[in-house]
């Protein structure tokens, strides 16, 4: 029996674990002036991580233990690996930390020596020393962009380089795939083809393999959204293309002579200016396992950076989601429990931040600074294999062979982990189809008082039904949506075992069998607390299916709150400010209940008369609640039995203008 069968009925709380030094704890110390060869005393540290952790696997398991990092940048020469052997128990756990937060930096890169010489335009150049591979670039500790076109903008969003807009009108002299500007390159290969979804469902990306006999381009990838479609017209540039380096902050590496290509930006110092670049896509992974699992060992106080990107590693479907994804990042947790992330930053990596792969529990990521990361904030994504009946496409389910066993085959998921007191912004800067918190085939995730803001598409995202429990709870989400559309700062979807794309079909099967739609979420997922704004969404977006949700005393203050194809939705004692609720091709005796809210525009329905009961009547209770508008738009759909004991007029709230909705 899997876990979330056997501990449903338990609440068993998240645990704070002690990270502070503990009085008698045994500790080793690090230093970038120390040497290998030292004990690891304060008095003479060592100089690695590695050659640290394995002092600290030495020390009794009896007692607690802290590795601490004095300050500086540790250039990690291979990717940090914990398993079973750094385990300790909950009672005596280790901590890896900074001894000033924020001041021992853990890089995937290298410093470079480079002597740099005038080309021309602007440009300068310098030999690099051996054959690395050069995927980002730092200059001061900013990351500085590839050759591009069309170059960026400041205050941009879309690629950095337009505005967003759904009726975007394409301009020939901003495509970079004309024959014509093909035909200025004399040797692409190797550079990169960045575009959007033509619905704005994310992004995809092509490396250029060559010019073809025709004058296109030889190029490969696309596989990076799981609803894929043809590249957009007007939202595409492509990278890493010397014939394009004419911007300051462009830089171009040429592989075959080893010549690093840089153009300054006003004020940069560039002889003088320190130069990094990226080698590891992860700098530290958990990998344990269910018999064997990394336990109770902590990450404080430490700035991450220089892992690489990742986006044409991110290949595998989620489950009927329009996402793929790469299980990587710069932290990745496999086979870990009661482990922690405590006031870390990200600075600028290059996919996901923190990624909790397959069976973890009691992971607790706590007041950390997620910032430029190329891809997700933080993933937790479970095995499909774990999923009864599971389908990576969009398309239709057999319901004649169905397993109707509900929950998962195993327990080879996520469970029990929070997200708390973080501030995640700037993400997806590489990757659109993400989100700052990413959760798919997981069980029991609780974000709580986090910040999120200023990303291309959910602020947090829930891929599907399974396994359910979660809790957003006391958040504050915002400025989203910036680079895609058909999406709110909160986004899920339901696409589980009782879920086709016919909408009749649905109802037929759940009217056979009311059980179906609970097969997969096996208890409610919670919103409350919190406030959400999206200004090219919906605040709060249940989208296709999404089931079995308890939304509750949240402040909605543009885009309303979108309820799709779902069942057992209850929206209670919420302000939605500008806007309503929008109920989309609602279910048959969907169980749907929306009462005792303030809203301020009346119900905007979309396809309602295909699914509503024959009575007429929409949901189970649409009542008791209080319009911001005239009569007459309360009792604009009293035929479907909405709002009878509804009431208008004004709320009396403190002061709106001040964001005090009391």
């Amino acid at each position: 029996m899997s876990r979330i069968l056997s501990i449903k009925s338990l609440v068993i709380p998240l645990v704070l674990i002690l990270l502070t030094s503990i009085s008698g704890a045994q500790s080793i110390y690090v230093s970038p002036s120390g040497n290998d060869q030292n004990p690891g005393t304060k008095v003479k540290p060592v100089a690695s991580f590695i050659r640290a952790q394995l002092l600290a696997r030495e020390i009794s398991k009896t007692k607690s233990a802290e590795v601490v990092f004095a300050k500086g940048i540790y250039y990690l020469p291979q990717t940090v690996v914990f398993n079973s052997q750094d385990s300790r128990n909950s009672e005596t756990g280790i901590t890896y930390r900074s001894e000033v937060e924020g001041q021992a930096v853990l890089s995937g890169g290298s410093l470079l020596d480079l002597k740099w010489q005038p080309f021309e335009n602007g440009i300068f150049v310098a030999e690099v020393q051996g054959n690395p591979v050069i995927d980002q670039l730092y200059i001061n500790g900013k990351r500085q962009r590839m050759a591009r076109f069309p170059n960026a903008v400041p205050g941009k969003n879309v690629f950095d380089t337009w505005e967003l807009s759904h009726q975007a009108v394409k301009n020939p002299s901003d495509d970079p795939l004309t024959p014509e500007r093909i035909a200025r390159w004399k040797n692409p290969e190797g550079g990169y083809i960045h575009a959007m979804h033509s619905s704005l469902w994310g992004d995809m990306h092509w490396i250029i393999k060559g010019i073809n006999a025709d004058g296109s381009l030889n190029s490969e990838g696309g596989w990076q959204n799981n609803r894929p479609s043809p590249m957009h017209p007007v939202y595409r540039i492509v990278e890493n293309i010397f014939e394009e380096l004419d911007a300051p902050g462009e830089w171009f590496y040429d592989t075959k002579e080893r010549k690093l290509y840089f153009m300054p930006e006003p004020g940069t110092t560039i002889r003088t200016a320190k130069v990094e670049i990226v080698r590891l896509r992860h700098l530290i992974e958990f990998n344990g396992s269910k018999n064997s699992p990394v336990k109770s060992v902590h990450l404080k106080g430490f700035l991450f950076r220089h892992a690489a990107r990742t986006f044409m590693d991110n290949k595998e479907p989620l489950l009927r989601s329009d996402w793929t994804v790469y299980r990587g990042g710069a932290v990745v947790y496999n086979g870990a429990t009661n482990c922690s992330i405590t006031d870390c930053e990200f600075d600028q990596v290059g996919g996901n931040a923190i990624f909790v792969n397959n069976y973890n529990w009691r992971i607790n990521i706590r007041g950390c600074y997620i910032h430029h990361s190329g891809a997700n904030g933080v993933a937790f994504v479970g095995d499909p294999a774990t999923v009864r009946n599971p389908i990576f496409r969009y398309g239709k389910q057999d319901f004649q062979n169905i397993d109707r066993i509900p929950g998962p085959k195993g327990d080879n998921f996520p469970e029990d982990c929070m997200v708390e007191e973080c501030l995640i912004t700037m993400t997806g800067r590489d990757e659109k189809q993400t989100a700052p918190v990413h959760i798919s085939m997981s069980h029991k995730i609780r974000i709580n008082h986090c910040s999120i803001y200023d990303v291309p598409r959910a602020g947090i995202n829930i891929n599907e039904g399974t396994f359910g429990g979660h809790i957003i709870e006391n958040c504050d989400v915002f400025n989203t949506v910036l680079e895609t559309g058909d999406h709110g700062s909160f986004n899920s979807w339901g696409r589980d075992r009782f879920w086709t794309p016919d909408v009749n079909e649905t109802v037929r099967e759940v009217t056979k069998e009311p059980g179906l739609p609970f097969l997969d979420i096996l208890e409610p997922n919670i919103i409350r607390n919190s406030r959400w704004r999206c200004d090219h969404g919906w605040d709060i977006d249940l989208d296709d299916g999404s089931t079995n949700y308890q939304i509750y005393n949240n402040l909605l203050l543009n885009g309303g709150l979108k309820m799709r194809e779902g069942y057992h939705r209850e929206a209670i004692n919420n302000i939605i400010i500008n806007n309503g609720l929008h109920p989309h091709v609602w279910y048959q005796n969907s169980g749907d209940v929306f009462k005792n809210n303030i809203v301020f525009k009346s119900y905007q329905p979309a396809i309602m008369d295909r699914t509503t009961a024959k009575d007429g009547k929409w949901g189970k209770d649409l009542n008791y609640n209080f319009f911001v508008a005239n009569q007459k738009v309360m009792n604009r759909f009293s035929t479907n039995d909405c709002d009878k004991n509804s009431g208008n007029g004004d709320p009396l709230f403190i002061d709106p203008v001040k964001g005090d909705f009391v």
